[in-house]
Formats: C-alpha cells, sequence, structure tokens
C-alpha cells in the first residue's frame, strides 16, 4: 500500500502530461511541426504568420523557451495591437498559457512547440519585430554553451529574423547570463539599449518589466533574488 502511494503522484503527473498534449492537439492557438518538417521542407507558415494565423499586419513579438506562457500572455493582454507567439519544445507547460488565452478570447497570441534552434525554419527573413527571452537555462557548464540562448549562433538567427531595428529583451534571475550576455554584446559591437540588475529597484524599468511576473519569478523575489534586465539590438553583420 505505501509504495502504491508513493508513486501514484509520478502517475498522476504522467496522466496530466498525456492529457495536455492531447489537448494541445485540440487548441486553435498551438502549432506543433515536426523537426523533420521544418529541416526537409519549407514550413507552410514561414513568412505567413500574420497573414494566415492573425490575419493583420500588427508588429510580430516572440517570446522563446515561454514556459507556461505568463509572458506571452500578459503582454498580448496589455497591447492588442501587436501580434505574439510563444515558443517551447514543452508543449504540456504552454499548455496553461494556450488555455488561457482561448478561455478568455485573446487572438493575438498563439504558441509552437518546437526546438528554439529552428527558429530561422520557423520564420522568414525580416518577419519578426520584437524577442523576448524570458528566464532561460543559463547552461553554466562550458560544454552547454551552445545551448545558451544569447549565444553568437542564436543572435545570428535572431539577426536573420528580426526586421532591421528589431529589438530583443532578457530577463533573467541568472547575474551569470546577465552578465556573459552583456560582455558578449561588447564584444561583438551590438547597441545596448537598457541593462540593469535588478529591476525592481530600478524607477526606470519599462512597465512590462515589473508589470508581468512568471510563475519562477514569483518564487525567485520571495527567495530575494533580483530580477536583471537588458535590452539591445544587434548590429548588421
Amino acid at each position: 500500500m505505501f509504495a502504491y502511494f508513493c508513486a501514484n503522484p509520478n502517475n498522476v503527473g504522467s496522466k496530466n502530461k498525456l492529457k495536455r498534449f492531447r489537448e494541445n492537439e485540440t487548441f486553435s492557438n498551438v502549432f506543433q511541426p515536426k523537426r523533420d518538417e521544418l529541416l526537409d521542407s519549407t514550413y507552410e507558415l514561414k513568412g505567413q504568420w500574420n497573414k494566415k494565423v492573425f490575419k493583420n499586419e500588427n508588429p510580430l513579438v516572440l517570446e522563446l523557451g515561454c514556459g507556461k506562457g505568463e509572458y506571452a500572455v500578459g503582454l498580448a493582454q496589455k497591447y492588442p495591437e501587436k501580434n505574439y507567439i510563444g515558443i517551447d519544445i514543452k508543449g504540456a507547460r504552454f499548455w496553461r498559457g494556450a488555455k488561457t488565452a482561448l478561455e478568455t478570447g485573446l487572438e493575438n497570441v498563439v504558441f509552437i512547440r518546437s526546438q528554439i534552434e529552428l527558429i530561422d525554419l520557423l520564420f522568414d527573413e525580416n518577419e519578426v519585430d520584437e524577442i523576448w527571452i524570458t528566464f532561460p537555462d543559463p547552461q553554466i557548464k562550458y560544454k552547454r554553451t551552445k545551448h545558451r540562448l544569447t549565444n553568437s549562433e542564436f543572435l545570428k538567427k535572431y539577426k536573420k529574423i528580426l526586421k532591421p531595428g528589431g529589438e530583443v529583451n532578457l530577463k533573467t534571475d541568472s547575474e551569470f547570463m546577465h552578465g556573459y550576455t552583456l560582455g558578449l554584446l561588447h564584444g561583438e559591437g551590438h547597441e545596448i539599449l537598457h541593462a540593469n540588475h535588478d529591476v525592481y529597484k530600478n524607477e526606470y524599468s519599462p512597465k512590462e518589466i515589473v508589470e508581468i511576473q512568471t510563475f519562477y519569478e514569483k518564487q525567485y523575489l520571495e527567495q530575494g533574488k533580483p530580477i536583471t534586465f537588458v535590452k539591445f539590438k544587434l548590429k548588421d553583420n
């Protein structure tokens, strides 16, 4: 009996994940292209997100590694004149954001289940106006640097899909990630528009930085961890 009840929470968690995966397949605001589909051919929505999905020409904004989708949904509510896309490989997480958007009738936010390194296969050149990277895994170990969402290779992909003058925002609790990104931006000659080490102690922090909080951010704040922020533009190649 004891063993059964110890294992049961895991079973419940697995069942919930499967349930969310099935629900995602029925959601009109969730897109799940297969990896092979992206690698072997031109994705049908590449360059067509505004025209075919949002059916307008509003600015297109991405949230990379969107987790539960709080930021994508929060920004969509705050700025109805823009279109938002949350991207994450973990569909069971962004299920919450997708479901909330449907329940509240938000039509300017959708979600994609995909790996971030395939982003230039999902979007065409100069298709995106702005990118948000919220609380990414800092990948501190050296052998994991290729997965760091602000490394040089990722920045090249962002530059490719961003419109001229497009901006990138990084919000993180990791001082390492903050410092690494600032050093890389300075070293490569990119333009840093705004940076600080604790957004909740800086009166000049943009409103969307302090007014929208993710689930994990609230936990970090309870632990007394400072939340950092960088906004930057990528130089021309």
